[in-house]
C-alpha cells in the first residue's frame, strides 16, 4: 500500500476500471474486496482516511443485536449473529468472544431475559459463541466486582464479540491490495462523468495531499459507499435525488478499567430512552455507551452534547459502585449512524433487510446505505449482486465467508499490547530491533513505540499523527490527553518518513491538537 506509488500509476494509466468503490469505511471497504476477491478490477476511494468518520466510533462490538430481538425483528438478528460468527473465524485476532452479563432485579427479569438470550444462543445455530445461562446473585457479582448488591436478583450471562473497529478496517485495505485492488486515502470525489447514455463512465478526483491535484478515471461502474455522505453523491448524480440519510449520533465515553475491572462485560437492557446502554473492557480500558440522537447535520468530527455525556455517566452510576465523575473520562468519541431514511421517493430501492437498503440510480449509481460493522461482509455480498443484476453482468459467486483477512492468526495473545497487528507483529518486533531509536519509546502506559510510527507509514498508509493516533493505533479514543502529549514525537518521525519539513510537522500537531479538544472533557 504504497500511495505515492499509486497515485502515480493512476495518472499514467487511463484503462478503466470494472468497479471504482467509494468510501473507506466499513461498508466500502467490504465491498471493494468483494469485488476484488471475485475478479474485478477495483479501486477504492476515501475523501479522507479509512474509517476515520462512523466506522472508527462503533461501541467496538461485533455482536447479533440482543435489542432488535426484543424488537421482534428475528431476521436481522439471525443474519447479525451469522455474520459475527463469520467474523470472528475470519478476523481471530481482531474479535474475541466477551462474556456479557445482564444483572437482574426479579424473577420475572430472569425469567424474560434467560428465555430471550436462549432464542439469540439458537439464531446463531452453530456460529453462536457460547451458551446463555441465567446465574446467581453472587456469581453475578463475582462476574462483575463493582456492580451495585442493592435490590440484585441475578443475572443473566451471554456471549457476544468485541473487536477494534479502525484496525479492522486497516486489515480490510490492505486485504483489497493483497488480492490485487487498489485503495487510496485522501482521495475526494468532485464530479461524475456520463457517456452518451447517461451512465457513468467515469469521475473527476482531487488527490487532497497533493496540492488538489485532479485526476480522471475511468469505470464501468461506481458504488457509492459513502455513509452518511452518501446524499452528496447521489445529489453529484442528480441533483434532485431525494434525501436518503437520517443521522443519528451515539456518543461514547472511556474510563480506566477500575470502574469495571476483569473481563466481563456489562449490558443494561433498558435505560431512562430506551435504549441498551454497554460497559465493555477494551485495551485496558472501559467504553460506556451509546447515545441516540437524531441530527441534522452532517460532519467528519461530530461533538458530544453535554446531555448525552451526562447521560451515558448518571446511567453508568445507577449500576456502578463507585459513579463515574466527568473528571474520570479518559476521552469521549461522537460519531453518526448512516440510518437509511423511512422512504426515499423517486429511487428504485431494494431493502435487502432493516439493517441496510441498496439504492439504484437511472445512470448506473449503485448506492449502500445503512448497516453495521457485524454485517459487513453481508452487506458487500449483496451490493455487488446487485450491481451485477442492475447492470447485466455476469453472475459470480462470494468467497469472503471464510476467508481470512489480512493479519489474520489464531495464536492470538490477548495480553500483549500489540495483539491487534496479528501476524504482522512480528516484523514490526524486528523493524524495532534493526536500530536502536526504532525500539525507542513514545508512551510507556500504552507500550507505543517509534517503530509502529514508521510501520503506519510505510505499510498501513497513515499520512497525518491523526491517522497514528486515531486509527493505526488507538490512543486518541483511550486517553486523549496522552496522545496530545506525544503528537510533537508522532510529528517528527513522520515527517522524516514523508520527507516532510518542520513546517509540516508544526501545522499537524496544531491540527491535532483541535481535534483533540473534541476528545476531551
Amino acid at each position: 500500500m504504497k500511495r505515492e506509488v499509486i497515485v502515480a500509476a493512476l495518472r499514467k494509466n487511463p484503462e478503466p476500471w470494472d468497479i471504482v468503490v467509494v468510501g473507506g469505511g466499513a461498508t466500502g471497504l467490504g465491498a471493494a474486496l468483494e469485488a476484488v476477491t471475485r475478479g474485478y478490477r477495483t479501486l477504492l476511494l476515501e475523501q479522507t482516511d479509512f474509517a476515520k468518520s462512523t466506522s472508527s466510533k462503533s461501541t467496538k462490538l461485533v455482536h447479533g443485536g440482543v435489542r432488535y430481538l426484543a424488537q421482534g425483528d428475528v431476521s436481522l438478528v439471525r443474519e447479525a449473529s451469522v455474520e459475527r460468527g463469520r467474523l470472528a473465524h475470519n478476523a481471530p485476532h481482531l474479535v474475541r468472544n466477551l462474556s456479557f452479563v445482564i444483572p437482574t432485579f426479579s424473577i420475572w427479569e430472569n425469567l424474560k431475559y434467560t428465555i430471550g438470550l436462549k432464542m439469540y444462543d439458537w439464531l446463531a445455530g452453530r456460529l453462536s459463541l457460547g451458551r446463555s445461562v441465567h446465574i446467581s446473585k453472587a456469581a453475578t457479582l463475582e462476574k462483575l466486582s463493582t456492580l451495585k448488591k442493592e435490590r440484585l436478583a441475578g443475572g443473566v450471562l451471554y456471549h457476544d464479540g468485541q473487536f477494534d473497529d479502525s484496525r479492522l478496517a486497516v486489515n480490510l485495505a490492505q486485504s483489497i491490495s493483497d488480492n490485487g485492488g487498489t485503495v487510496l486515502n485522501y482521495m475526494q470525489v468532485t464530479g461524475l462523468r456520463k457517456d452518451e447514455f447517461g451512465n457513468i463512465s467515469g469521475l473527476t478526483v482531487r488527490d487532497t495531499l497533493n496540492g488538489g491535484e485532479e485526476l480522471y478515471i475511468n469505470t464501468r461502474a461506481v458504488i457509492n459507499a459513502t455513509g452518511v455522505f452518501a446524499d452528496g453523491l447521489l445529489e453529484m448524480d442528480n441533483p434532485g435525488a431525494p434525501r436518503s440519510i437520517a443521522a443519528s449520533q451515539g456518543v461514547h465515553v472511556v474510563l480506566d478499567s477500575r470502574f469495571l475491572p476483569g473481563h466481563n462485560a456489562l449490558m443494561i437492557p433498558a435505560t431512562s430512552d430506551g435504549r441498551v446502554l454497554f460497559v465493555v473492557p477494551w485495551h485496558d480500558k472501559v467504553v460506556v455507551g451509546t447515545t441516540d440522537t437524531p441530527v441534522n447535520h452532517i460532519s467528519l468530527e461530530p461533538r458530544a452534547l453535554e446531555e448525552e455525556i451526562n447521560f451515558i455517566l448518571t446511567t453508568a452510576g445507577q449500576y456502578l459502585v463507585h459513579a463515574p465523575q466527568r473528571s474520570d473520562v479518559r476521552s469521549v468519541w461522537a460519531g453518526l449512524r448512516p440510518l437509511a431514511a423511512a422512504k426515499a421517493e423517486g429511487h428504485k430501492t431494494k431493502e435487502i433487510s432493516r439493517s441496510h437498503k441498496i439504492i439504484v440510480a437511472a445512470s448506473g449509481l449503485i448506492t449502500i446505505i445503512g448497516g453495521k460493522w457485524t454485517t459487513y461482509r453481508r452487506m458487500a455480498e449483496d451490493v455487488i449482486h446487485q450491481l451485477e443484476v442492475s447492470l447485466r453482468w455476469k453472475q459470480t459467486e462470494s468467497v469472503t465467508h471464510e476467508m481470512p483477512v489480512h493479519g489474520a492468526t489464531t495464536a492470538t495473545n490477548w495480553d500483549d499490547p500489540w495483539y491487534f497487528y496479528g501476524a504482522d507483529a512480528a516484523a514490526i518486533r524486528e523493524l524495532a530491533a534493526s536500530q536502536p531509536d526504532m525500539n525507542e519509546t513514545l508512551s510507556e502506559p500504552y507500550h507505543i513505540k517509534k517503530a509502529q510510527v514508521v510501520w503506519a507509514v510505510r505499510e498501513e498508509m497513515a499520512r497525518n499523527i491523526d491517522d497514528f493516533l486515531a486509527r493505526r493505533i488507538r490512543l486518541l479514543f483511550l486517553d486523549a490527553r496522552e496522545a496530545l502529549r506525544i503528537a510533537p514525537a508522532v510529528a517528527a518521525i513522520m515527517a522524516t518518513e514523508l520527507n516532510k519539513d518542520n513546517h509540516w510537522a508544526a501545522a499537524q500537531v496544531k491540527a491535532f491538537e483541535q481535534e483533540a479538544e473534541t476528545y476531551i472533557i
